[in-house]
């Protein structure tokens, strides 16, 4: 699903944000991304994304090569991949509703199968009154969960999300990991960014720690196997 041999990323001619970073992620697999802030966590995250190039190295998603695709196969396979961005992107002008219901609208989803699907992730999320609330009249937590549920919505192949539970209280945040759980059990290869180790020491899901700008992949006896 994804593999990474031996890459790098700068910004500009500054150093090295991300140096020789290798692993293989299976489909179906579900890793926390863990480390420090300014470790290189959405640094990595826009990588897999397509949203960056690296500096050096080879990056491989779904099969293909990504460094020598052109920009038209680049967007093909972001259809592919669901996002949850720290800063969330909503649309301002767009209710919680419609928010969630643009990446279904996009692929030609019946307006009944919309409503339905909608409804019933507002309602796992905990937005059941705020299903017609615009983002600015929502708090943060809530626009983050207004976002991860439109990440999630079409089922993705890989969903990528970056610190999605930061604005949430605890019982929250566990809500939100048994989510992203029961759409990797349904296929989705998940990713989750987070500073929170409490969250992490719940589950079993391997780690992929970042630190120093160098990569290690490790399971919850921190035995490093990748």
């Amino acid at each position: 699903m994804v593999r990474f041999e031996n890459v790098g990323l700068r910004y500009g001619m500054g150093p090295e944000v991300l140096r020789d970073i290798s692993f293989e992620l299976r489909p179906g697999s579900f890793h926390f991304l863990t480390g420090p802030s300014g470790a290189g966590k959405s640094s990595l995250l826009r990588l897999i994304y397509l949203a960056l190039r690296p500096s050096r190295g080879l990056i491989n998603i779904f099969g293909q090569d990504v460094i020598t695709l052109p920009r038209p196969a680049i967007q093909d396979l972001r259809l592919r991949i669901g996002v949850v961005f720290q800063d969330f992107r909503l649309v301002e002008h767009l209710s919680a509703f419609d928010n969630v219901a643009l990446p279904l609208r996009v692929a030609g989803v019946s307006p009944s199968r919309i409503r339905s699907n909608v409804s019933e992730l507002l309602n796992w999320v905990g937005l059941t009154n705020q299903i017609d609330f615009l983002p600015a009249t929502l708090s943060g937590g809530q626009q983050q969960r207004v976002a991860i549920a439109r990440a999630v919505i079409s089922r993705p192949q890989l969903l990528l999300a970056d610190e999605p539970t930061g604005n949430v209280d605890n019982k929250i945040a566990m809500r939100l990991i048994y989510l992203f759980d029961e759409l990797n059990k349904m296929g989705t290869t998940v990713i989750i960014a987070t500073h929170n180790k409490d969250l992490v020491s719940r589950f079993s899901h391997p780690v992929i720690r970042l630190e120093d700008g160098e990569a290690s992949v490790v399971d919850q006896s921190e035995r490093v196997y990748a």
